[in-house]
């Protein structure tokens, strides 16, 4: 880009480059923007960062046998999502920039890794709210019904569908042929883009109405423990303020993170400036990023394991109490 003193490699001349999946005309060659190398390098590290953040939650899970619930299941489905959408971002670099001659095969199997991966984090994002919402709906059977059996069946079943996603560039979804069907996020088309942006904002949408109906759950159960025991409504007025902040730290992350991408996704094309779409797919990356803190390293039996893994003891101010339905 220009006033860069890097030299840019052949494949940027190409026109090969652009954010995570992306591309970008040579033209922008003109344009007073920040090269996509220096943007890609910002990129990778977040990503190997958002890598070594989950693989420790996986590892937490994998080698503490209390955490088998469905419950940590899901939470490990998530982190293994964020973990391949960060090896993803490394692969699909190192296919841009090092990899000589340029694969269209391996160009095209990264990108599908990173569609594959974050379709099954924002999928296990909603599969973690749908669990929240029946845990407390159908609190006296939920225990009976949710089996491990049952929900290693739906994140399997939830898996096989993100990976039929990350295959549609593989089997011909693409604008390798035809540069002009490209989106921001090349080598995926307009059209898929759009379709995944429409998908993601519905996903949103449904995730928002549940945690609707789990605040109202919520406080249903607080005040008919309120009209029971004083002394343990006091308790739950306090257990639902955290839980209603812990509603807006998640929707509100969530939001901000990738709403601002998906619209791009529909309202922009590959003719775009590379550096808005960065700004952009940024944030839409570090949501992986902050997931583990939201969903694990506040949950108080990985932060027990954690303290055991780490340090062989628990701190005497650790507090391990019960989790109640006003916990959302």
């Amino acid at each position: 880009a220009g006033g860069s003193t890097w030299e840019k490699p052949a494949a940027l001349v190409a026109g090969r480059d652009g954010p995570g999946l992306g591309g970008q005309h040579a033209a922008e060659e003109n344009h007073p923007l920040p090269s996509p190398v220096h943007c890609d390098f910002g990129v990778i590290l977040v990503a190997v960062c958002k890598a070594a953040f989950n693989a420790l939650v996986l590892a937490v899970l994998f080698y503490t046998p209390s955490l088998r619930a469905p419950m940590f299941l899901l939470i490990g489905s998530l982190a293994l999502a964020d973990l391949l959408a960060g090896l993803g971002l490394v692969a699909n670099f190192a296919v841009r920039y090092l990899l000589r001659p340029p694969s269209e095969a391996a160009e095209l199997g990264a990108a599908g890794l990173l569609l594959a991966a974050f379709s099954a984090s924002v999928c296990s994002l909603l599969a973690i709210t749908v669990d929240r919402y029946l845990s407390l709906y159908n609190a006296l059977t939920y225990h009976s019904e949710r089996t491990l059996g049952f929900t290693c069946a739906m994140v399997l079943l939830m898996w096989l569908l993100c990976l039929g996603v990350g295959l549609l560039p593989l089997l011909g979804w693409n604008c390798l042929r035809d540069q002009s069907a490209c989106s921001i996020l090349r080598p995926v088309t307009k059209d898929n883009a759009a379709v995944l942006a429409v998908t993601f904002l519905l996903l949103f949408a449904l995730m928002m109405q549940l945690y609707l109906q789990i605040c109202k759950i919520a406080f249903r159960h607080a005040q008919q423990i309120a009209v029971q025991h004083q002394f343990i409504a006091t308790a739950q007025a306090t257990s639902t303020r955290k839980g209603l902040s812990t509603l807006s730290l998640i929707l509100g992350t969530f939001a901000l993170c990738w709403i601002p991408f998906a619209i791009y996704s529909l309202v922009a094309d590959s003719s775009y400036p590379v550096v808005y779409t960065y700004s952009l797919a940024l944030p839409a990356t570090c949501n992986s990023l902050i997931n583990p803190i939201i969903y694990a390293f506040r949950n108080p039996d990985i932060q027990k394991s954690l303290w055991l893994a780490c340090c062989g003891c628990i701190p005497s101010t650790f507090s391990s109490r019960p989790r109640t339905s006003s916990d959302v």
